[in-house]
Protein backbone atom coordinates (compact mmCIF):
# COMPACT_ATOMS: atom_id res chain seq x y z
CA UNK A 1 0.00 0.00 0.00
CA UNK A 2 2.85 2.38 0.84
CA UNK A 3 4.44 1.77 -2.55
CA UNK A 4 1.09 2.41 -4.27
CA UNK A 5 0.68 5.68 -2.36
CA UNK A 6 4.17 6.83 -3.35
CA UNK A 7 3.44 6.23 -7.03
CA UNK A 8 0.10 8.00 -6.85
CA UNK A 9 1.70 10.96 -5.07
CA UNK A 10 4.37 11.12 -7.77
CA UNK A 11 1.73 11.13 -10.49
CA UNK A 12 -0.06 13.97 -8.74
CA UNK A 13 3.13 16.03 -8.73
CA UNK A 14 3.68 15.45 -12.43
CA UNK A 15 0.08 16.37 -13.24
CA UNK A 16 0.80 19.75 -11.65
CA UNK A 17 3.88 20.10 -13.89
CA UNK A 18 2.05 19.03 -17.00
CA UNK A 19 1.51 16.18 -19.41
CA UNK A 20 1.71 16.45 -23.16
CA UNK A 21 -0.90 14.98 -25.45
CA UNK A 22 0.41 13.35 -28.60
CA UNK A 23 -0.20 16.47 -30.77
CA UNK A 24 1.40 18.70 -28.10
CA UNK A 25 4.38 16.35 -27.82
CA UNK A 26 5.00 16.33 -31.57
CA UNK A 27 4.56 20.08 -31.78
CA UNK A 28 7.00 20.67 -28.92
CA UNK A 29 9.64 18.49 -30.54
CA UNK A 30 9.33 20.04 -33.98
CA UNK A 31 9.23 23.57 -32.52
CA UNK A 32 12.84 23.04 -31.42
CA UNK A 33 13.96 22.51 -35.03
CA UNK A 34 16.44 20.03 -33.56
CA UNK A 35 19.71 19.20 -35.20
CA UNK A 36 20.60 16.43 -32.72
CA UNK A 37 18.11 14.15 -30.94
CA UNK A 38 18.97 11.37 -28.48
CA UNK A 39 16.71 8.47 -27.56
CA UNK A 40 16.85 5.91 -24.81
CA UNK A 41 15.38 2.63 -26.07
CA UNK A 42 13.78 0.26 -23.52
CA UNK A 43 10.60 1.90 -22.24
CA UNK A 44 11.07 4.89 -24.55
CA UNK A 45 10.94 3.56 -28.11
CA UNK A 46 9.18 0.37 -27.04
CA UNK A 47 7.61 -0.91 -23.83
CA UNK A 48 9.36 -3.42 -21.62
CA UNK A 49 12.97 -4.17 -20.73
CA UNK A 50 14.68 -5.84 -23.67
CA UNK A 51 17.87 -6.26 -21.62
CA UNK A 52 16.50 -8.52 -18.91
CA UNK A 53 14.10 -10.04 -21.44
CA UNK A 54 16.98 -11.10 -23.68
CA UNK A 55 18.88 -12.47 -20.71
CA UNK A 56 15.92 -14.64 -19.68
CA UNK A 57 15.20 -15.70 -23.26
CA UNK A 58 18.77 -16.83 -23.92
CA UNK A 59 18.73 -18.83 -20.69
CA UNK A 60 15.41 -20.46 -21.54
CA UNK A 61 16.50 -21.32 -25.08
CA UNK A 62 19.79 -22.81 -23.90
CA UNK A 63 22.07 -20.37 -25.68
CA UNK A 64 24.22 -19.92 -22.58
CA UNK A 65 25.88 -22.60 -20.48
CA UNK A 66 24.60 -23.84 -17.12
CA UNK A 67 27.65 -22.25 -15.49
CA UNK A 68 26.88 -18.85 -17.02
CA UNK A 69 23.20 -19.24 -16.17
CA UNK A 70 23.90 -19.94 -12.51
CA UNK A 71 26.34 -17.04 -12.30
CA UNK A 72 24.06 -14.42 -13.84
CA UNK A 73 21.09 -15.69 -11.85
CA UNK A 74 22.97 -15.08 -8.62
CA UNK A 75 24.14 -11.66 -9.75
CA UNK A 76 20.66 -10.62 -10.90
CA UNK A 77 19.13 -11.69 -7.60
CA UNK A 78 21.74 -9.53 -5.91
CA UNK A 79 20.79 -6.63 -8.17
CA UNK A 80 17.12 -6.96 -7.24
CA UNK A 81 18.13 -6.84 -3.57
CA UNK A 82 20.19 -3.70 -4.15
CA UNK A 83 23.49 -5.53 -3.60
CA UNK A 84 24.71 -5.16 -7.22
CA UNK A 85 24.76 -1.78 -8.94
CA UNK A 86 22.90 -0.87 -12.13
CA UNK A 87 26.15 -0.39 -14.04
CA UNK A 88 27.59 -3.68 -12.81
CA UNK A 89 24.59 -5.82 -13.73
CA UNK A 90 24.20 -4.18 -17.14
CA UNK A 91 27.82 -4.99 -17.90
CA UNK A 92 27.54 -8.53 -16.61
CA UNK A 93 24.45 -9.13 -18.73
CA UNK A 94 26.75 -8.74 -21.75
CA UNK A 95 29.78 -10.51 -20.26
CA UNK A 96 27.67 -13.62 -19.68
CA UNK A 97 27.93 -14.39 -23.42
CA UNK A 98 31.73 -14.68 -23.45
CA UNK A 99 33.10 -17.50 -25.59
CA UNK A 100 30.03 -17.47 -27.86
CA UNK A 101 30.44 -16.35 -31.46
CA UNK A 102 29.16 -12.90 -32.31
CA UNK A 103 27.24 -14.24 -35.29
CA UNK A 104 25.28 -16.39 -32.82
CA UNK A 105 24.49 -13.28 -30.79
CA UNK A 106 23.33 -11.38 -33.87
CA UNK A 107 21.02 -14.21 -34.88
CA UNK A 108 19.69 -14.56 -31.36
CA UNK A 109 19.06 -10.82 -31.05
CA UNK A 110 17.16 -10.79 -34.34
CA UNK A 111 14.94 -13.72 -33.36
CA UNK A 112 14.35 -12.37 -29.85
CA UNK A 113 13.40 -8.89 -31.01
CA UNK A 114 11.06 -10.18 -33.70
CA UNK A 115 9.30 -12.55 -31.28
CA UNK A 116 9.32 -10.60 -28.02
CA UNK A 117 9.76 -6.85 -28.55
CA UNK A 118 8.79 -5.70 -32.03
CA UNK A 119 5.07 -5.74 -31.20
CA UNK A 120 5.77 -3.39 -28.26
CA UNK A 121 7.16 -0.54 -30.39
CA UNK A 122 5.29 2.70 -29.68
CA UNK A 123 3.79 3.79 -33.03
CA UNK A 124 3.98 7.44 -31.96
CA UNK A 125 7.72 7.18 -31.32
CA UNK A 126 8.31 5.33 -34.58
CA UNK A 127 6.46 8.08 -36.45
CA UNK A 128 8.40 10.82 -34.63
CA UNK A 129 11.79 9.31 -35.42
CA UNK A 130 10.81 8.89 -39.05
CA UNK A 131 9.74 12.56 -39.20
CA UNK A 132 13.00 13.72 -37.62
CA UNK A 133 15.07 11.57 -39.94
CA UNK A 134 13.18 13.07 -42.86
CA UNK A 135 14.28 16.52 -41.71
CA UNK A 136 17.93 15.47 -41.52
CA UNK A 137 18.15 15.35 -37.73
CA UNK A 138 21.20 13.51 -36.36
CA UNK A 139 19.67 10.76 -34.21
CA UNK A 140 21.41 8.71 -31.52
CA UNK A 141 20.20 5.71 -29.54
CA UNK A 142 21.72 5.26 -26.07
CA UNK A 143 21.01 2.21 -23.92
CA UNK A 144 22.42 0.05 -21.15
CA UNK A 145 21.03 -3.02 -22.94
CA UNK A 146 23.50 -4.98 -25.06
CA UNK A 147 24.37 -3.58 -28.47
CA UNK A 148 23.21 -6.68 -30.37
CA UNK A 149 19.60 -6.24 -29.28
CA UNK A 150 19.63 -2.44 -29.54
CA UNK A 151 21.21 -2.36 -32.99
CA UNK A 152 18.66 -4.92 -34.16
CA UNK A 153 15.76 -3.00 -32.62
CA UNK A 154 16.58 0.48 -33.86
CA UNK A 155 16.93 -0.75 -37.44
CA UNK A 156 13.12 -0.44 -37.45
CA UNK A 157 13.61 3.27 -36.77
CA UNK A 158 16.24 3.74 -39.45
CA UNK A 159 18.96 4.39 -36.85
CA UNK A 160 22.30 2.96 -38.05
CA UNK A 161 24.61 0.93 -35.82
CA UNK A 162 27.19 3.72 -35.81
CA UNK A 163 24.66 5.91 -34.01
CA UNK A 164 24.09 3.35 -31.24
CA UNK A 165 25.79 3.65 -27.85
CA UNK A 166 24.97 0.54 -25.84
CA UNK A 167 26.43 -1.96 -23.39
CA UNK A 168 29.18 -3.71 -25.29
CA UNK A 169 32.14 -6.05 -24.90
CA UNK A 170 35.14 -6.59 -27.15
CA UNK A 171 34.82 -9.23 -29.87
CA UNK A 172 38.05 -10.96 -30.86
CA UNK A 173 38.29 -13.13 -33.96
CA UNK A 174 34.50 -13.31 -34.03
CA UNK A 175 34.28 -14.52 -30.43
CA UNK A 176 32.64 -12.56 -27.60
CA UNK A 177 34.97 -11.74 -24.70
CA UNK A 178 34.32 -10.44 -21.18
CA UNK A 179 36.24 -7.19 -21.79
CA UNK A 180 33.80 -4.31 -21.43
CA UNK A 181 33.87 -1.49 -23.97
CA UNK A 182 31.11 0.60 -22.40
CA UNK A 183 28.03 0.42 -20.16
CA UNK A 184 26.02 3.60 -20.76
CA UNK A 185 23.78 4.19 -17.76
CA UNK A 186 23.15 7.20 -15.49
CA UNK A 187 26.06 9.67 -15.92
CA UNK A 188 27.68 7.05 -18.13
CA UNK A 189 25.16 7.92 -20.85
CA UNK A 190 26.36 11.52 -20.82
CA UNK A 191 29.98 10.35 -20.92
CA UNK A 192 29.28 7.99 -23.85
CA UNK A 193 27.65 10.81 -25.80
CA UNK A 194 30.54 13.15 -25.04
CA UNK A 195 33.04 10.60 -26.38
CA UNK A 196 30.96 10.53 -29.55
CA UNK A 197 31.14 14.33 -29.76
CA UNK A 198 27.56 14.96 -28.55
CA UNK A 199 27.64 17.34 -25.58
CA UNK A 200 24.58 19.54 -26.07
CA UNK A 201 21.78 17.65 -27.85
CA UNK A 202 18.67 19.62 -28.70
CA UNK A 203 16.19 16.95 -27.58
CA UNK A 204 16.63 13.92 -25.34
CA UNK A 205 13.98 11.26 -24.73
CA UNK A 206 14.09 8.81 -21.82
CA UNK A 207 11.80 6.87 -19.50
CA UNK A 208 13.89 6.07 -16.43
CA UNK A 209 15.74 7.81 -13.63
CA UNK A 210 18.82 6.25 -15.22
CA UNK A 211 18.19 8.63 -18.14
CA UNK A 212 17.94 11.72 -15.91
CA UNK A 213 21.57 12.82 -16.36
CA UNK A 214 21.21 12.52 -20.13
CA UNK A 215 17.90 14.41 -20.09
CA UNK A 216 19.61 17.12 -18.07
CA UNK A 217 22.05 18.07 -20.85
CA UNK A 218 19.33 18.61 -23.46
CA UNK A 219 18.05 21.93 -24.70
CA UNK A 220 14.70 20.29 -23.94
CA UNK A 221 14.08 17.07 -22.05
CA UNK A 222 11.22 14.76 -22.98
CA UNK A 223 10.40 12.13 -20.34
CA UNK A 224 8.46 9.42 -22.19
CA UNK A 225 6.36 6.80 -20.41
CA UNK A 226 8.28 7.69 -17.21
CA UNK A 227 8.91 5.35 -14.31
CA UNK A 228 8.02 6.54 -10.77
CA UNK A 229 11.60 7.68 -10.17
CA UNK A 230 11.64 9.78 -13.31
CA UNK A 231 8.18 11.15 -12.53
CA UNK A 232 9.57 12.61 -9.32
CA UNK A 233 12.63 14.01 -11.08
CA UNK A 234 10.43 15.49 -13.81
CA UNK A 235 8.34 17.25 -11.18
CA UNK A 236 11.48 18.73 -9.64
CA UNK A 237 12.86 19.87 -12.99
CA UNK A 238 9.57 21.07 -14.46
CA UNK A 239 9.74 18.63 -17.37
CA UNK A 240 6.31 17.90 -18.89
CA UNK A 241 5.93 14.19 -19.49
CA UNK A 242 4.49 12.23 -22.38
CA UNK A 243 2.68 8.91 -22.46
CA UNK A 244 2.41 7.40 -25.96
CA UNK A 245 -1.26 7.24 -26.89
CA UNK A 246 -2.25 9.79 -24.26
CA UNK A 247 -4.65 12.57 -25.22
CA UNK A 248 -6.60 13.26 -22.04
CA UNK A 249 -7.78 11.62 -18.85
CA UNK A 250 -5.97 10.25 -15.80
CA UNK A 251 -2.66 8.43 -15.89
CA UNK A 252 -2.74 4.77 -14.86
CA UNK A 253 -0.10 4.72 -12.07
CA UNK A 254 0.65 1.03 -12.41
Amino acid sequence: MGRRRKVVDSVSKVVAVGRLSTPEFREAVHALSPRVAVFDCDGTLWSGDAGSGFMNWTVETGLVSREATDWIDGRYRGYLKGEVSEAAICGEMVQMYQRLREEEMRRAAKTFFEKQIERNIFPEMLALVEELRGKGVDIWAVSSTNNWVIEEGVRRFGIPAERVLAAQVTVKDGVVTDVLVDVPTDEGKVAALARAGVTAPDAVFGNSVHDAAMLGIARRAFPVNPTPGLLERSAQEGWPVYYPGYSSGPVDPK
